[in-house]
């Protein structure tokens, strides 16, 4: 069992008291650098981007619950991604679906659904995609679709810094900011998953500020030999008079070859907005990679 203490990072912009574990301590951990790293970490979200280079099989389950909680349709599906002259195309190698989950023409019936097979299945051949994260994630897109993802890209590959576009947030994604860091604990730890060293990096809401914070959790762990992120807890709640959201993910990753590339994704999101009707789902995709670039 970790013992902890207090250690006041006063060599950065970031001023506030984070919890360091026994561990963490002995190890003359350089705390500033750590929590620059966290917010300028790309390795993340290089290893999603890797996906469209890669050829890979993925399973997904997605289910929609009513608001008595009863499941109202599902959709199971296993996919394979292909690969051939710089070009992915998804291939369905079988589909199961049920109640609602698509339109008579064959749309899918919810957003949550079409915002994933956006990011993950290609209706048709796409090419000349690469992995470089380096301002990508900088340009907003047009196209309501194309703004939703990128804004989910920001909550899930960014977290801690503002999102623009998403009405009445304002500044209070930013967690390392101090109007909103004052709101949260910061912990860092040294556990070891799956086989593998990581500092563990968390914030979860003070006492008393658990309604005023975005994120109700934030875990992520980071391999200590190369600081890559090997996984990613998150809890998110926001409620305003136009719309709500609480979402929850886990997102694992895996070392395969000389690449980082995710493996699962769970994801228990219930969020409405004023003119659309409220989704509940619940997706879990497991993916394998038989090669990598």
């Amino acid at each position: 069992m970790h013992t902890c203490a207090q250690q006041m990072d006063t060599a950065s912009i970031f001023k506030l008291p984070i919890t360091l574990d026994t561990f963490v301590l002995k190890s003359g951990f350089d705390v500033s650098a750590f929590v620059k790293r966290v917010q300028t970490d790309t390795t993340f979200y290089k290893a999603f981007k890797t996906t469209h280079l890669a050829a890979y099989g993925a399973i997904s389950d997605f289910k929609v619950f009513d608001k008595g909680g009863d499941v109202s349709a599902t959709y199971n599906c296993r996919t394979e991604q292909l690969r051939a002259n710089g070009c992915r195309t998804t291939r369905v190698l079988d589909q199961k679906a049920t109640g609602d989950f698509f339109r008579r023409n064959g749309e899918y019936n919810y957003y949550t659904a079409g915002l994933f097979a956006r990011l993950f299945f290609a209706k048709g051949p796409i090419c000349n995609e690469n992995d470089i994260v380096a301002g990508s994630l900088d340009v907003r897109p047009e196209g309501q679709m194309a703004k939703s993802e990128y804004e989910l890209k920001q909550l899930i590959f960014n977290p801690g810094s503002k999102v623009s576009g998403v009405p009445f947030m304002g500044d209070r994604a930013s967690i390392f900011e101090q109007s909103e860091a004052e709101k949260y604990n910061f912990k860092i730890a040294i556990e070891n998953f799956e086989g593998q060293n990581c500092y563990v990096f968390s914030i979860t809401p003070k006492p008393g500020f658990e309604h005023a914070a975005i994120y109700d959790e934030l875990t992520t762990w980071f391999r200590k030999s190369d600081y890559s992120i090997v996984a990613r807890n998150y809890s998110l709640s926001y409620h305003t008079m136009v719309y709500d959201f609480d979402v929850r993910m886990k997102v694992r990753t895996k070392q395969i070859g000389d690449k980082l590339l995710p493996t699962s994704i769970d994801y228990d999101g219930n969020w409405h907005v004023l003119t659309k009707k409220r989704e509940r789902v619940k997706m879990n995709m497991q993916i394998s990679y038989p090669s990598v670039p």
